[in-house]
């Protein structure tokens, strides 16, 4: 017996109504030995970029050869085409609006195709609805073992985002926010940090023009600006700071954080998804 495929799943669709569902039951009926797993139906409705980040902090925890699902499309049903990617790390089926870019930026990419093929979609497609009548049906067929060429023509040229803002102009380091979490955290595009020492830091630019560099920050001396608020020193995590105090942290990630102990920081501090951020290093 072949071993199940997985198929991990990201959409804007939330959970209250049957979209996800319907997604799920269209994967069961053609691969019933699926295993699908949830990564978030929580992204903010029509947000391709805090999609494509959530897809880069997922994709890296799941077995070689998963299948992802990924569904936020604000053009659904316009000349936006549907494709299918394959990668040394996996598959990606996804409309090529650029939530693959930055997945793309880290993996080898093998081949992409557009869906193209209509016998591999369901019979009548809405044209707005093409989670259930063609990206699952095509989840469904790679999950079953089906090669990627069978699925539509091939594609050579795929969207891309720009890069997230990450410029390093010591001693100031300045971002933007991609990601407010369920619990409020407020996740920027610094890093990738991880902590070699007491309080000693290393910076590896993981966006922008100097990812080859490495850098070595004092946490205790750093600060961290947000709008009108600063952030002294980066902690190691939301309690070193008193109960709904802010702090800055660097997050399971490894991006720079920032948090309030059992309060949501981007509640407080009202940012949004593209705020900037400036981290002083000195």
């Amino acid at each position: 017996m072949n071993k199940p495929s997985i198929i991990a799943v990201l959409t804007d669709f939330g959970l209250s109504d049957a979209y996800v569902g319907t997604m799920k039951g269209i994967v069961l009926s053609l691969c019933p030995t699926a295993r699908i797993v949830d990564l978030t139906h929580d992204i903010r409705p029509q947000n391709v970029k805090q999609a494509a980040y959530v897809l880069l902090t997922a994709y890296r925890f799941f077995p070689p050869g998963t299948v992802f699902l990924v569904v936020v499309d604000p053009g659904v049903g316009t000349q936006r085409k549907p494709i299918a990617v394959q990668t040394d790390r996996g598959l990606f089926v996804a409309p090529d609006n650029g939530v693959l870019s930055y997945v793309l930026s880290v993996v080898e990419l093998q081949a992409a195709v557009v869906l193209d093929n209509s016998d591999y979609h369901l019979p009548d497609v809405s044209a707005t609805f093409h989670g259930r009548d063609l990206f699952s049906p095509v989840a469904a067929h790679l999950a079953n073992g089906m090669r990627l060429e069978s699925l539509g023509s091939a594609l050579d040229q795929l969207k891309h985002l720009p890069e997230p803002l990450l410029e390093v102009a010591l001693p100031d380091i300045r971002g933007e926010v991609l990601h407010t979490d369920h619990f409020g955290n407020i996740i920027t595009s610094i890093g990738h940090l991880r902590w070699i020492g007491a309080d000693r830091l290393q910076l590896i630019p993981e966006f922008g023009p100097d990812q080859a560099a490495c850098y070595e920050l004092d946490a205790a001396a750093c600060r961290v600006t947000v709008g009108s608020h600063t952030l002294h020193r980066i902690r190691t995590t939301y309690g070193a700071v008193p109960v709904q105090r802010l702090t800055s942290l660097v997050g399971s990630s490894g991006q720079l954080e920032i948090g309030m102990n059992r309060g949501k920081a981007a509640r407080t501090l009202a940012v949004s998804i593209g705020d900037s951020i400036t981290l002083h290093t000195g």
